[in-house]
């Protein structure tokens, strides 16, 4: 009996400090939630918040004498900067008119026609979704410049030169670029509508053109998405504005804001008021797409819709739209790597003392040169960082925002993840300088300016929101009840997580990770304004290999660059193929 009395403590202690302890931490259970909210504000918020608001009050920040003033908006619609908002105003809706229109037709055909290589043409749409706009603008102009490929080759196309290096030019990459989107946008829309209201056009006499203006007025929400996404990242596009445009010397406001950032001095309220309009694109877009949709119903799904039968084309049919696929593919990738292929092999291209032979040898300049080589290690040991994080801190708001009951602060991230997709590179790029560079931080003993972690941090901050919505659909998926049932049967919250959420998610991570490592290495505006002095990205090496006249060796380290990219998408797949269990490689593929 006594050795049962002084058992008891002994057994129960444990107990009893275990629960105590877990009362403890229990107590804290939000400070991660806390952490998380903290930087989301400090990478997304806080940087935009204090550029924008330079432009009302220079003095706040030790900017100017002013309190209040809009000098920054009077000179941003005066002069060259009128001229460029003018310009991208122009580009936006043309870019986003001819998108759309490609778009819907590449859709149609490829999910209601039985057009042959449908799933090539989807591809196509996605390789020329992960294109960036500066390497299909520099593939064109390596053609098209004088001693570019043609000239060397000795087809002297003056003419159209002279046309493609102006506005032209300009709206045919961002068209191009633009089409993916809008068949996206239009493709899915398309995917769910029967076919009885076409049925119904025919019954009552109408033909092929009459059926078309129904399929594209019920399409209509998808039709304005469509224009009101390809107008957002036309005029926010900062890659054909730094290459084309600039060499073409047709302003944009893009590029103008940059110029006001890089001027000495540095010129940030004019800078802030242009980001102001690039943003007031975006919203009026958006406005337009809301009037215009709000006063009429697009409800045609039901219990008795039926699926649409693909169209019998015609032999010729048939040939005019591969013809039609084929002449957009060929301007969109053809070209652009044509371009940099060819030029990449030619001898000294953009010099007129040398032979202009086919050669190698830029290939073996781009690996053996630490000035060529360097910033492709560099670009790659940031993607791979910034991708492992971003895919982290992607999960962590995609659980926030799937989370029943969260409230109100699930809608403020979702509202501020929104709102940094539809915001400029450029601008995000220009708010981290300018909070960066602010006195306080100095005194604060925070030293991020000039430094590779501050670049790592813009690259989080402008992939974390698209991110964080390519994951949310997998996530909000999970049942609360799945890492329950991994706890009863035994573990941790962190094996729990693993041996039952894990799996599901494992095929969706895997497939985040390799689109932010794959937009990383290549990303221009963040590269360009952040990149630490004497540590180049491979984008700005580039840059600087065309602006001394090495074309060839430039152009050699953007298809080095894009293969590596392309390599390493292709290992990430094959480790997790390889090594992933079977249950993680099934869940989530096609039967």
């Amino acid at each position: 009996m006594a050795d049962g009395l002084t058992a008891t403590p002994a057994v129960a202690w444990p107990h009893d400090r275990r629960d105590r302890l877990w009362l403890a931490l229990s107590r804290f259970r939000g400070a991660p939630l806390a952490g998380f909210w903290i930087l989301i504000v400090v990478i997304l918020g806080l940087p935009v918040i204090l550029f924008l608001a330079v432009a009302f009050s220079p003095r706040l920040f030790d900017q100017g004498p002013e309190w209040f003033t809009l000098s920054g908006f009077s000179q941003a619609f005066s002069g060259t900067l009128l001229q460029g908002v003018i310009d991208s105003l122009l580009i936006g809706v043309m870019s986003a008119l001819a998108a759309t229109a490609i778009g819907f037709a590449i859709a149609w055909l490829v999910i209601r026609t039985d057009l042959a290589g449908r799933r090539v043409w989807t591809g196509v749409m996605f390789a020329l979704l992960l294109a960036p706009s500066y390497l299909v603008a520099l593939g064109w102009e390596r053609l098209l410049e004088p001693s570019g490929v043609l000239d060397v080759a000795g087809f002297h196309l003056d003419g159209f030169r002279s046309l493609f290096y102006g506005p032209f030019g300009v709206i045919v990459v961002l068209s191009a670029k633009g089409i993916p989107f809008a068949f996206l946008a239009i493709s899915g829309a398309l995917r769910g509508l029967g076919e009885e209201f076409e049925s119904a056009v025919r019954v009552h006499g109408g033909g092929p053109i009459a059926a078309g203006r129904i399929l594209v007025g019920l399409l209509a929400p998808a039709m304005w998405s469509a224009l009101a996404i390809v107008f957002a990242e036309s005029v926010s596009d900062f890659g054909v504005a730094a290459t084309l445009a600039n060499d073409a010397h047709f302003p944009v406001a893009t590029y103008t804001l940059y110029n006001a950032v890089q001027a000495f001095p540095i010129e940030f309220s004019i800078a802030a008021a242009v980001g102001w309009i690039l943003m007031g694109f975006v919203v009026l877009a958006l406005f337009a797409q809301n009037r215009a949709l709000r006063t009429r119903s697009y409800r045609v799904l039901g219990g008795r819709s039926r699926p649409a039968r693909r169209l019998q084309l015609s032999g010729a049919a048939k040939v005019t739209g591969l013809a039609a696929m084929i002449f957009v593919t060929v301007v969109g990738i053809g070209v652009p790597a044509f371009g940099a292929v060819s030029a990449s092999l030619i001898n000294g291209l953009g010099s007129l003392a040398t032979s202009h032979g086919l050669t190698l040898a830029n290939y073996g300049r781009v690996l053996s040169s630490a000035n060529l080589r360097d910033p492709l290690v560099y670009s790659s040991e940031l993607a791979v960082v910034t991708a492992t994080i971003t895919v982290v801190l992607a999960a962590v708001s995609a659980r926030v925002l799937s989370r029943r009951g969260s409230g109100v602060s699930a809608r403020v991230l979702d509202m501020s993840l929104l709102a940094a997709v539809a915001l400029p590179g450029i601008v995000f790029a220009a708010g981290y300088i300018f909070t960066f560079n602010l006195p306080i931080f100095s005194q604060l003993g925070i030293q991020l300016y000039g430094t590779t972690m501050l670049l790592v941090i813009g690259y989080i901050a402008t992939a974390l929101p698209a991110t964080s919505r390519v994951l949310l659909g997998s996530v909000s998926q999970i049942q609360e009840s799945l890492p329950e049932a991994g706890r009863v049967h035994g573990g941790g919250p962190v094996a729990a997580w693993r041996r039952t959420v894990l799996p599901v998610l494992s095929r969706p991570l895997v497939a985040a990770w390799v689109l932010v490592f794959a937009a990383t290495l290549l990303e221009l505006p963040m590269s360009q304004l952040l990149y630490p002095p004497g540590s180049p990205t491979v984008s700005v090496a580039i840059e600087h290999a065309l602006m001394n006249y090495d074309f060839a060796g430039g152009t050699a380290m953007e298809v080095v660059a894009v293969l590596g990219a392309l390599a390493v998408v292709a290992i990430a797949w094959g480790v997790f193929r390889l090594l992933a269990p079977v249950g993680w490689r099934r869940l989530g593929s096609r039967p």
